[in-house]
């Protein structure tokens, strides 16, 4: 699994025009990519890698303060543009098999205690947040 990770100043999703999920101040705005071997026991990881991770001011973690993450499904992470004008999808895992890990990882969060919004699987998002750093972090379990 791999994770494209924003400490945020609030980010929202929407999905035909209507938010779907938002946060709202200081949290992580999380994209989360899937490829084939991954399993759920690499969900929970990296939930819990999310959870723990100290990144936002202070150098505090979600688990710290309480902060919010808004996860959402991006097989694109796992697109190769190495040769030609292309980019190709085979690493990315097919929405049945990538579908459950992402639902996965917002639950293994919301079981440590996380408040987790997300996107919805498979739609055309609109993503909008405000990037507090900026800070980006790529994360692979």
């Amino acid at each position: 699994m791999r994770a494209v990770v924003q400490r945020v100043d609030g980010a929202s999703v929407a999905v035909d025009g209507r938010v779907v999920g938002e946060i709202i101040g200081e949290g992580l705005c999380v994209l989360v990519g899937v490829t084939h071997e991954d399993t759920p026991e690499k969900a929970a990881q990296l939930a819990r890698k999310l959870w723990s991770l100290r990144v936002l001011k202070d150098e505090k973690s979600c688990s710290d303060i309480g902060a919010p993450l808004l996860v959402i499904s991006q097989f694109t992470l796992y697109g190769d543009a190495r040769k030609g004008r292309r980019p190709t999808w085979n690493a990315a895992a097919p929405g049945p098999v990538a579908e459950p890990l992402v639902d996965e990882v917002a639950a293994r969060l919301r079981a440590l205690g996380a408040h987790v919004e997300t996107g919805r699987f498979g739609a055309d998002m609109k993503v909008t947040l405000t990037n507090d750093g900026p800070f980006t972090v790529l994360v692979e379990v």
